[in-house]
């Protein structure tokens, strides 16, 4: 449901070169002074209502109300458009969206040197992909795979800012024969060169994809180039905008990634042909060390995504671990009592798919009953897809295998010792109440990013067992047990050993609650991000131009001090200046004044 409140206005604006006027929408709000003003990046998620990171990006904005946001949307599908966005706060000064699931060709037709242009940047992009590995090569070689890479990249941007979209230069025979002629290369990958007419159409349609916000017009002097910094909420597609505002404004860039998006490649293109997969796997690997070399800052979200980043090229100097922020508030209740509801039932919460494993924690819970015949085992969760219905049907189907004796009640309430449950329910109405139900939170995944069910656990002060898998051993620290992925026994070992020691139970759940609320709540995931906004702007020089009455630029109108809190910029310029459009914030622009102090910045340039 789109609950944009009715005062705030929805503008028309000409569609980029890619997309056709009514896929792309601006909306703009009046807002006073603020801090400093950030271009906030983000694909698939905020403002939509559904999508990735949305909860995070909404708790920074709306914790952040100093500041200034303009939110440059990719969306994922026409159905994440239909269900509208989330109510913006104030804060929000303008959203502009633009789809990346779709891209219709605006009709634009090279001339004979654009194509000429093209084909050179389009064969040096592939030539980067199909020569060397990233992160295998090192020295001299390595730098220079990037900076080919890096080159070719911007030098498409440039041409679709010259001459119009890349849609149809993209998606053209041109584009596949440049692509087969590096795969063709003496120096090209083994994998790279048995690529075949299907494989090389498959990578073009892919590198068209991924490439689309080249063609958006989002780069102007009135769109990125008028904030103070970039904040893109993903690496990929989302850090693309930023690395071309940085490219042609200047504007700096932070990077997020609370999941490392070329890790999600990874594991999700699994599938694919060896030289499709090669050559895509180097795609997205040259555009994240493209992405760290440019960025200000990258925050990784912990020490298993910062792993990946170094490993990517990140320089250290520029990592800054920022923890998720959470809402600590929904789980008060339950975490400052230490009573459950049954102290010998094991909970499992997430979403219902492979990658959790519930088959060996079924395997575990039926060495647990052994030990421990009372207990009882509550799954919470809902399946994801096609393909987490079927894993669900597998899991009830191992479980009436397990327990035959109680199959027959295995879906109702009763005495049966597993249950499969959803939030929402009778028994489980909220995440608290299901967390407060059991005495020991158990997670059994096999992949993991961050464990956000685990942090739940521990605001709510219980004890866990945990697979060592992604971010668990960083997220638990001492306050918890970790065992092997895939090993029923250990795991079911170490659930009757917290099973059979309340008081350890106690002091361990006591101990999680502290260190979740020091290290993972949302006031501190917003102080950090404060603190690096500020420290970004204070060390990029200043664009904004002041002009005087005459509209010729005044030298030193904009002091250092346009970035501090303090009495000097509670006043305007003298005679009468004026903050010029042409690359300020929206707060800058204002009418003449009378004399006042001089040098100094322009009455809320610090909120």
């Amino acid at each position: 449901m789109d609950n944009r409140p009715s005062r705030h206005r929805l503008v028309r604006i000409p569609s980029s070169r890619c997309e056709p006027p009514s896929q792309r929408r601006l909306l703009i709000r009046e807002i006073g002074g603020a801090l400093v003003r950030i271009g906030l990046l983000t694909e698939g998620g905020y403002p939509y209502v559904s999508g990735d990171a949305r909860l995070w990006c909404d708790r920074l904005v709306r914790g952040l109300e100093q500041h200034e946001f303009d939110i440059y949307a990719l969306s994922r599908s026409e159905h994440q458009e239909d269900e509208g966005w989330v109510h913006l706060p104030p804060q929000v000064g303008r959203v502009i969206t633009a789809p990346l699931w779709t891209a219709e060709d605006d009709g634009v037709v090279y001339g004979r040197r654009a194509r000429r242009r093209f084909a050179e940047w389009y064969g040096a992009l592939a030539s980067a992909l199909c020569e060397g590995a990233v992160g295998d090569a090192s020295g001299e070689s390595s730098a220079a795979e990037a900076d080919r890479f890096a080159s070719a990249l911007y030098g498409l941007a440039e041409l679709a800012r010259d001459e119009g979209g890349l849609v149809g230069a993209l998606r053209s025979e041109t584009a596949v024969r440049a692509l087969e002629r590096a795969c063709r290369a003496p120096g090209a990958r083994q994998t790279a060169r048995a690529a075949r007419v299907p494989e090389l159409l498959t990578v073009a349609g892919h590198l068209e994809r991924a490439l689309r916000p080249l063609s958006l017009d989002w780069y102007e002097d009135d769109g990125l180039g008028a904030v103070d910094l970039c904040h893109a909420t993903s690496g990929g597609p989302a850090a693309l905008p930023g690395l071309l505002a940085h490219h042609f404004c200047g504007v700096p860039l932070l990077v997020t990634e609370y999941g490392v998006r070329l890790r999600t490649h990874y594991l999700a293109d699994t599938e694919s042909p060896p030289a499709v997969r090669t050559l895509l796997t180097a795609f997205h690997g040259r555009l994240a060390t493209e992405t760290y070399r440019r960025a200000a800052v990258v925050t990784p979200g912990n020490t298993h995504a910062r792993r990946w980043q170094e490993r990517c090229g990140a320089d250290r100097e520029k990592l800054r671990t920022v923890y998720p922020g959470m809402d600590a508030t929904r789980f008060t209740e339950v975490g400052e009592s230490a009573e459950c509801v049954d102290p010998d039932t094991l909970v499992w919460v997430g979403r219902v798919e492979p990658a959790k494993d519930l088959i060996s924690l079924l395997h575990a819970f039926a060495e647990v009953r052994k030990e421990e015949p009372k207990t009882r085992l509550r799954i919470v969760g809902a399946p994801t897809g096609a393909e987490g219905a079927a894993y669900l049907g597998h899991c009830k189907a191992l479980a009436a295998q397990l327990f035959p004796d109680e199959a027959e009640g295995l879906h109702a309430v009763g005495d049966n010792p597993v249950r499969f449950e959803e939030i929402g329910g009778p028994e489980v109405p909220t995440l608290a109440d299901a967390y407060a139900s059991g005495a020991v939170t158990v997670l059994s995944s096999v992949v993991e990013g961050f464990p956000i069910t685990l942090v739940e656990a521990m605001f709510c002060g219980r004890a866990t067992v945990s697979t060592d898998v992604g971010a668990v051993v960083e997220v638990i620290g001492g306050t918890g047990l970790v065992v092997p992925p895939r090993n029923p026994k250990a795991l079911a070992e170490a659930c009757v050993t917290l099973l059979r020691d309340p008081e350890r139970r106690e002091r361990l759940g006591a101990a999680a609650r502290a260190r979740a609320l020091e290290l993972f709540t949302v006031e501190q995931n917003i102080t950090a991000f404060h603190g690096i906004y500020l420290e970004i702007v204070s060390h990029t020089p200043v664009r904004r131009v002041v002009l005087d009455g005459t509209g010729e630029p005044l030298p030193f109108a904009a002091p250092a001090e346009a970035h501090v809190p303090g009495r000097w910029t509670e006043h305007r310029t003298e005679h009468g200046t004026r903050l010029a459009a042409r690359g300020g914030p929206g707060w800058a622009a204002g009418p003449p004044v009378s004399a006042t102090p001089p040098f100094a910045a322009p009455e809320g340039a610090t909120g």
